[in-house]
């Protein structure tokens, strides 16, 4: 149930992708709209929404029609880069999801909207079922710690936690070559352990467990 206190107004950033809860994602700023909203998240340290497109672009077109859908996820940035003066680079980390109860687009044409939060995945242990989706994405793990990648540049965020379904099946997500639509389905999935159910069906179908023991 939720309460007044989950609801907050936030501007929004529709994209063509998906943010997860505990997600990353790596951002170039060089709209007007958009350099505007990151100095105010930093100033105010303020998150901002990231919703993925139904329709229209991430670049602004005149006249161009714009719908999105109305479950997204809160993005903190935790790494800001101002390159030039109107360039940005910033990486964001995936907070709690959110369902939009209102919008609205502002003459800069920048969405802002009154969202109420949507309760956090419950934390539930991986079945041994379901331990292959587990073990290939700590491969992947284990591929980018081999390669000594900067921990400020790596794509997933500590702590790893391999044991818990909605961590396991969203960082999958995010790397799947999944089309926007079954992103999003994903990320509207209220239950984490049938999410990574549907995840370790889409690995299987992709022929990625061939090599694992039973």
């Amino acid at each position: 149930m939720h309460t007044d206190t989950d609801q907050l107004t936030i501007p929004l950033f529709p994209l063509g992708t998906t943010l997860y809860p505990d997600g990353l994602i790596a951002l170039k700023i060089f709209e007007v709209r958009y350099l505007d909203m990151t100095k105010s998240c930093l100033r105010q340290d303020s998150p901002f929404g990231v919703v993925t497109l139904d329709q229209g672009s991430e670049i602004r077109v005149a006249g161009e029609q714009v719908d999105f859908h109305e479950i997204g996820t809160l993005a903190t940035i935790i790494h800001f880069d101002a390159a030039q003066p109107n360039l940005y680079m910033i990486r964001a980390q995936g907070g709690q999801r959110f369902r939009i109860l209102h919008r609205n687009l502002e003459s800069n044409g920048l969405w802002r909207a009154q969202i109420e939060l949507i309760a956090q995945d419950q934390e539930i242990e991986i079945p041994s079922e379901l331990q292959p989706s587990a073990r290939a994405l700590k491969k992947i793990i284990d591929t980018i710690n081999i390669q000594q990648i900067p921990e400020h540049e790596q794509p997933i965020l500590k702590p790893y936690r391999l044991n818990d379904c909605a961590w396991v099946a969203n960082r999958c997500a995010e790397l799947l070559d999944l089309n926007p639509a079954q992103k999003q389905h994903l990320l509207t999935m209220e239950n984490p352990r049938l999410r990574l159910d549907m995840i370790q069906d889409i690995l299987e179908d992709m022929g990625l467990f061939k090599d694992q023991a039973n």
